[in-house]
């Protein structure tokens, strides 16, 4: 039975690559993932066999710093930030300034102060401990967080062995809610054996499948500008599920160390939700897209930022917003072009369903209408064409952003400007230029 599945494997073209992909790719994880288990566990046994501020917050902070890269440097910079809050305790402005140093450090990483293999190391876990930080110091100015962490309590947060090396960001209220020490059970392990098996689906998907998608497994030839989207597709798919591979990670990670749960009533469930997958490959608007890649990076983002910056208007806003999430992300020239393209489409999109759903009033929104809503065409056929055909622009847009994240070219020459220049230029700039027929139909109408 071996020889016959080895054999037929041989026949099908790029088969035995695939499958030897497959084994590089679980080799090459394995010793990260035994560790990331390892430490959430450890850390969630220290946590929540003493309180946070407790003898057991130092040792599950260590363990939390150990799980890092470079747990030096992260050790460093979470001094650092504690230091900016508690000598702003008295003051109304903590997350005003604490946001400003945390910029400047960040910085100071992406311009190469600190050793570049270093900092990209570190960079994921850096953006985890900053948006922490900054959500607290937040909290306490608007009084969401009634008492004043410790020092011990603020570091044991912000390295929470959970979360401190794939995310996902949880706010203060959150930890201290899940330092009660909820009871492993069936379904505690039932969410963290589904998380880890779709974080690896995803990750073969991502490294094995995606980047030989078309001819290999979907027969579809071309050259010239076919050949050029059909590429830009696959790279796009294979970005996705490397997203998708991370949210579904950092949710075992989190569960595994005792959080990412909701209470109702007395019913306790184990639901944390990183990522829709299915809101992004298949999408309503790109509006959906972006709340949908990474949702508690989202609520961050609304609340802490968007929320902040509204009375500078809502355009404004949203481009303080998507500036905030590139400067978390690193100073990348095509991860700031993609961020801001974002932006300027995400908001062309919602303005212009809103002016249509008006006009025709219709459940045309860029997001789902309430049940109860007030628009009387709900159900025609031209509501569910005309949403379908925005499906299908979103899945356009998402393409031609992610043609950038390439796996195949060299990591000098993405953050390169040319690279993203040359890169657009290849697809005719088509995603821009939609943008802004659209923004001049927008105002036309």
């Amino acid at each position: 039975m071996h020889n016959y599945h080895g054999n037929k494997c041989q026949s099908i073209p790029h088969c035995p690559a695939v499958w030897s992909c497959v084994g590089l790719t679980a080799r090459g994880c394995h010793g990260v993932l035994w560790a990331a288990g390892v430490f959430a566990v450890f850390g969630r046994g220290l946590h929540f066999t003493h309180s946070a501020a407790g003898p057991g917050a130092g040792v599950a902070t260590t363990a939390g710093l150990l799980a890092v890269p470079d747990c030096l440097q992260t050790g460093y910079s979470s001094s650092c930030e504690a230091a900016e809050l508690f000598s702003r305790r008295p003051s109304s402005s903590r997350g005003v300034f604490l946001s400003l140093t945390i910029l400047i450090y960040m910085l100071l990483g992406e311009l190469h102060i600190i050793d570049p293999e270093i900092w990209h190391k570190m960079r994921g876990s850096q953006m985890v401990v900053a948006m922490k930080a900054i959500s607290l110091a937040f909290d306490l100015d608007r009084g969401a967080v009634s008492s004043f962490p410790t020092i011990l309590e603020f570091l044991s947060y912000v390295c929470f062995v959970g979360t401190v090396i794939f995310g996902p960001w949880i706010s203060f209220t959150n930890y201290r809610d899940a330092l009660d020490g909820r009871k492993m059970s069936v379904a505690w392990f039932g969410k963290v054996a589904l998380s880890f098996v779709k974080s690896q689906v995803c990750l073969v998907i991502s490294t094995c499948v995606a980047p030989y998608l078309f001819p290999y497994f979907i027969p579809i030839y071309g050259d010239g500008v076919p050949r050029r989207w059909l590429h830009a597709y696959e790279t796009a798919v294979s970005f996705h599920f490397s997203n998708y591979f991370v949210s579904y990670l950092s949710e075992t990670t989190i569960v595994m160390a005792g959080a990412g749960f909701s209470e109702h009533k007395d019913h306790l469930k184990w639901d944390i939700t990183v990522a829709k997958p299915l809101n992004i490959e298949l999408p309503r608007s790109m509006v959906e897209v972006v709340t949908s890649w990474n949702l508690p990076m989202s609520r961050w983002l609304n609340k802490y930022v968007f929320k902040s910056a509204l009375k500078l208007g809502t355009f404004p806003a949203i481009l303080v917003t998507y500036t905030a999430s590139a400067l978390l992300h690193g100073l990348s020239f095509h991860l700031g072009a993609v961020l801001l393209s974002l932006g300027f489409i995400t908001y062309v999109e919602h303005v212009l369903r809103k002016r249509l759903a008006t006009i025709f009033n219709a459940c045309i929104l860029s997001k789902r209408c309430p049940s109860d809503c007030r628009h009387q065409n709900k159900k025609a056929v031209w509501v569910y064409g005309t949403n379908l055909f925005f499906s299908a622009l979103s899945i356009f847009h998402l393409i031609y952003l992610g043609s950038l994240f390439d796996l195949d070219a060299e990591d000098e020459k993405v953050y390169m400007a040319s690279y993203t220049i040359q890169k657009w230029s290849e697809l005719n700039w088509a995603s821009h230029w939609v943008m802004l027929g659209s923004w001049v139909f927008y105002w036309l109408i």
